[in-house]
């Protein structure tokens, strides 16, 4: 069957990440390429990254990455001795009051999406046609979105218009309870994408689900001329994944979520069939992510397939080192699959949103 992955594709994975995982280490390591930080970092370890982490099983002996360091360090402390002299980008995420989390970067996120462009065409053949122009309705400012899907489209040989958000205003007005104003602010935004679709032409679309089923009341999609949209930003379980495919979209216009940030890069999904029930299954840009499903009284345990956990994320790329992060997520563990030959996560959501009240925003 197409969604099912041979034991020698999942062996040939594995054996790719730990070959990526050596490779990262001993670039982070090393005096001659490595960051301030994790060379700093390694003079108080109590082990030898260098010599004893040789698989991604060893990515465990590492404490789990703490955001504030994110908060508190200052950028020039992450640069790799290798970028000297290179003026990074910033990119933030989180943070509704005080410091948010910043990452620097140079080049990956142009590289998840050079890699997601190709999954398109693999897997919405149609949906996203090349040479089409997008509209991003969705947070610019110092998110790494905003660059990232600029550069999807122009890959695909398009351009893009964008439709500004702050999402950290939202969050704050829907905490301290003004309703109104916060259902005032998305009309805001809403009004200004329907007013591109009315006058220029657009095929593909990325915003939040909150955001899109806004937009459906407002414009006929469809005729508006988009084709695809590609979403993400906010908890999508089955019911509601449902209702946006089948109402808002009307089984017409492809749907592809996603679930990523600026940490991260971007996990794509799988196309829904029948026996998924509208059960969003996320694939992390492995070996550059890996996500893994973990007990959360024991994180070092990894949960049974089609078990709930918490989402910890691994980011391993030459800009950025970022071991054992656990996302304020929750997850279910899903079985390798398709062009997959590793674990995915599926129906994420806030982590502990079944005993807690959570604030979630447009995005």
């Amino acid at each position: 069957m197409k969604n099912e992955v041979t034991e020698e594709a999942v062996s040939q994975a594995t054996t790719a990440l730990d070959a990526h995982v050596r490779e990262i280490i001993a670039w982070h390591f090393s005096p001659e390429t490595g960051s301030p930080f994790w060379l700093d970092w390694a003079k108080t370890a109590d082990f030898d990254p260098l010599t004893e982490v040789k698989s991604f099983a060893d990515i465990r002996k590492f404490p789990h990455f703490q955001d504030e360091w994110l908060r508190d360090e200052q950028n020039e402390r992450w640069i790799p001795k290798a970028y000297t002299g290179r003026p990074f980008i910033v990119f933030e995420t989180g943070g509704t009051t005080g410091m948010p989390k910043q990452r620097i970067g140079w080049e990956d996120h142009l590289r998840d999406y050079e890699e997601f462009s190709e999954y398109l065409d693999a897997e919405f053949p149609g949906s996203f046609p090349r040479g089409a122009n997008w509209l991003m309705l969705g947070p610019t400012g110092p998110r790494r979105l905003r660059l990232s899907i600029e550069h999807l489209a122009h890959v695909r040989g398009g351009s893009c218009y964008h439709v500004d958000l702050d999402p950290r205003w939202v969050k704050r007005l829907i905490t301290n309870k003004h309703f109104d104003q916060a259902k005032a602010y998305m009309e805001h935004v809403v009004d200004q994408a329907a007013n591109i679709l009315k006058h220029r032409k657009v095929s593909g679309l990325f915003t939040t689900p909150k955001l899109l089923e806004a937009l459906a009341e407002r414009v006929n999609i469809w005729d508006a001329g988009i084709r695809g949209v590609f979403c993400g930003g906010t908890t999508m379980l089955p019911q509601y994944t449902r209702f946006i495919v089948e109402e808002v979209l009307e089984n017409r216009i492809g749907f592809y979520p996603t679930y990523g940030n600026t940490l991260m890069g971007l996990a794509a999904s799988v196309p829904l069939t029948p026996a998924d029930q509208f059960s969003i299954t996320y694939y992390a840009p492995q070996p550059r992510a890996i996500l893994r499903v973990v007990d959360p009284e024991n994180t070092a345990t990894t949960v049974e397939y089609d078990a709930w956990g918490r989402v910890e994320l691994n980011t391993l790329t030459r800009e950025f080192f970022m071991p054992r992060f656990l996302e304020r997520d929750e997850a279910i563990r899903r079985r390798p699959r398709g062009q997959y030959a590793w674990d995915g996560v599926a129906e994420v959501r806030p982590f502990g949103a079944m005993q807690k009240t959570i604030v979630e925003g447009v995005y």
